[in-house]
């Protein structure tokens, strides 16, 4: 894990989110102020223009600290603290050139200890807890096992995407959805919905930088939907 690789999952994460901005808004919609679309939609676009404003920073670090520093500013609310913090976090924790697989593992669970600490959330309280735990814990059993990068971020974007699903039959315990009540249930978090297409986008940068085969053959055609960004909220 380089900055080359960092940027590029960040700009891919950009992409998502530009291109979900609609879903993401619909699922807050339901539960909440109805802006995490909008507001995500503006955050990447800031680091969207970091990534293109010349050469890549030195470290891992300085990246990712900078993406958190505009997402912290530019989101608002309380997923741009959030996503802000996450990515200092992981900016903190990684002031290098590279990192291998175990070292990017403590990054991220870095991250994940900013959102807790933050949001005083734990999984089972329909917040983008219940997306990002299992995923960080996948990416730790699978690394555990020595298997490579490409592979362990494979199986945090699944688990990813099984922790937002989980989130539908939730009531909500934190956040503007919580003063909902029971009313909440139903519903996909919109930050799990956020964390899983932010694993996803991982996991397909990680994926494409991966040496084929021999003789095989891409493929092509329309990106398959990920089911935290194409799950239907119950109404």
């Amino acid at each position: 894990m380089d900055s080359t690789l960092v940027g590029a999952w960040l700009g891919e994460f950009a992409r998502t989110v530009e291109e979900g901005e609609a879903r993401l808004t619909s699922l807050d919609s339901a539960i909440g102020d109805g802006d995490h679309g909008v507001n995500m939609r503006r955050g990447v676009l800031h680091v969207r223009r970091l990534l293109l404003a010349g050469e890549p920073p030195d470290t891992v670090g300085e990246l990712l600290t900078g993406t958190g520093v505009l997402l912290r500013t530019h989101v608002g609310g309380a997923s741009g603290a959030l996503y802000g913090s996450t990515f200092q976090a992981m900016g903190a924790a990684l002031p290098v050139r590279h990192a291998g697989a175990a070292r990017f593992g403590d990054a991220l669970e870095a991250g994940l200890a900013a959102v807790v600490r933050l949001g005083a959330a734990v999984p089972g309280d329909k917040t983008m807890v219940d997306a990002f735990e299992p995923a960080v814990s996948a990416f730790r059993d699978v690394c555990a096992r020595g298997a490579d990068l490409g592979t362990a971020v494979t199986a945090a974007a699944a688990a990813a995407d099984v922790g937002a699903r989980s989130t539908i039959p939730m009531q909500a315990r934190k956040g503007r959805a919580s003063y909902l009540g029971h009313r909440s249930i139903g519903h996909l978090d919109p930050g799990a919905a956020s964390t899983g297409m932010l694993f996803r986008s991982l996991a397909e940068v990680v994926a494409a930088r991966r040496p084929r085969p021999a003789g095989a053959r891409g493929r092509k055609g329309r990106r398959p939907c990920v089911e935290s960004e194409c799950s239907a909220a119950t109404t």
